[in-house]
């Protein structure tokens, strides 16, 4: 599975952006699609997660409201739409694979994209 994530940038605090990110390969369908992020200096952290086929979703306490991941199954694509940013938000955003199920621990996720920075201006 190939993961290609797009979309980060610089937005100022209360601002939106929106991610995306194509995936690839032999996915199956009963796995799931999850976004994490990792500030400089701190760990990755799991942001949100969506089931590709039932379409269930979790999120982070810290971005519930404001952030609202979802799926387009016809082009293998997640999204993750992200509104009123504030600067703790920026960090590089990761999409990720789990063939096995919701989880929001990083290491559970078997593959990952590249990486899309996202830094939030005061």
């Amino acid at each position: 599975v190939q993961l290609q994530a797009s979309g980060g940038g610089l937005v100022q605090a209360g601002g939106s952006l929106r991610l995306s990110c194509a995936a690839s390969g032999r996915t199956g369908t009963s796995y799931v699609m999850g976004w994490f992020r990792q500030a400089p200096g701190k760990e990755r952290e799991f942001v949100a997660g969506i089931r590709w086929r039932s379409a269930d979703t979790a999120y982070a306490d810290s971005v519930k409201g404001r952030f609202t991941i979802s799926r387009d199954n016809a082009k293998n694509m997640v999204f993750l739409q992200m509104n009123s940013l504030k600067p703790e938000d920026t960090a590089v955003y990761y999409c990720a694979f789990n063939p096995d199920g919701m989880s929001m621990i990083a290491t559970r996720f078997k593959y990952w994209g590249q990486g899309t920075l996202v830094t939030v201006s005061s």
